[in-house]
């Protein structure tokens, strides 16, 4: 592979992702150059408008491909050439791939929250599980749910309609398994674990989605922001016992996944999984704020 590859990270708020070094470094291992740009929603306003131009231009530039993060994972499915098999089931996108002018979706979310569940939990009780969060990333991590063999999904949002629609498209593929619901306390009775896939405990958007109440040691907890790695609901969860597992382990995942989309070459996971540590290890300070992000 000649010359240097381009690619980069679409979203809001992506300052402090770990995505470009993680990415780059690997790249490195393998002997390749690679140069990775964040594309910060946030520092222009309205520029979640700009999406179909921003991906123009990747195209113009020559850039190998992009990850797509909140809050385009969906919106960014109408402005792309081609869909894999599993964006187009999800309904959500986490990476274009450019190849030969076309822009093509493909989600790595969804086997990259599998990958670090498996990994930190692979005994879990899979009976009946509680999703909090039905949009791009919610998507993408219910359907691997369901392929992991979870018994009852129980969808909650607060928009009832998107959970209707999840519920509805899981159903038709998997089997009568989803509902949708709008009160987590109610979903909640008798789960024995929760995925947590809403932006709720970001650095920027800090907070408990749930009432900590609600929280006991028959229940894991599992979630997907690693924006900081500990938030305040993996806090509450696991003092009230639960078994947890961070967003750290999806964050690798999913970028193993986007390497090898990118790369055509296969990423070594243990490895990418031993630099995010590192990584997180070298940023830790006293300031609250200094964390990381998932793209």
């Amino acid at each position: 592979m000649d010359g240097k590859l381009l690619v980069g990270l679409i979203g809001a708020g992506i300052q402090q992702s770990l995505t470009p070094a993680m990415q780059e470094e690997e790249a490195r291992q393998h002997g390749l150059r690679l140069h990775y740009q964040l594309i910060d929603l946030d520092r222009t306003p309205g520029s979640q408008a700009r999406l179909p131009t921003l991906l123009t231009a990747a195209r113009i530039m020559g850039f190998a491909g992009l990850n797509v993060t909140y809050p385009c994972k969906q919106a960014v499915l109408q402005l792309l050439d081609t869909l894999s098999p599993q964006a187009q089931a999800m309904g959500a996108v986490n990476t274009v791939v450019v190849r030969d002018g076309l822009l093509e979706g493909h989600n790595t979310d969804g086997a990259g929250w599998a990958w670090g569940f498996q990994r930190a939990l692979p005994d879990a009780d899979l009976s009946h599980v509680v999703l909090l969060g039905a949009g791009g990333a919610g998507s993408a991590v219910a359907d691997a749910a369901c392929r992991l063999g979870v018994g009852e999904l129980r969808i909650v949002d607060v928009d009832l309609a998107r959970a209707q629609d999840l519920a509805q498209a899981l159903n038709a593929r998997f089997g009568p398994r989803a509902s949708a619901h709008m009160e987590v306390a109610v979903a909640l009775d008798g789960a024995t674990g929760l995925i947590h896939a809403t932006p709720t405990g970001m650095a920027k958007l800090p907070g408990l989605p749930i009432a900590a109440g609600l929280l006991h040691p028959g229940l894991w907890v599992s979630e997907i922001v690693y924006f900081p790695l500990e938030t305040e609901l993996l806090r509450q969860a696991r003092a009230a016992g639960c078994r947890t597992v961070d967003g750290g382990t999806m964050a690798v995942g999913q970028a193993v996944g986007a390497f090898e989309l990118f790369t055509g070459l296969r990423a070594d996971a243990a490895r990418m999984e031993r630099h995010f540590h590192r990584l997180v290890a070298a940023i830790a300070s006293p300031q609250e704020d200094r964390h990381v992000h998932r793209p």
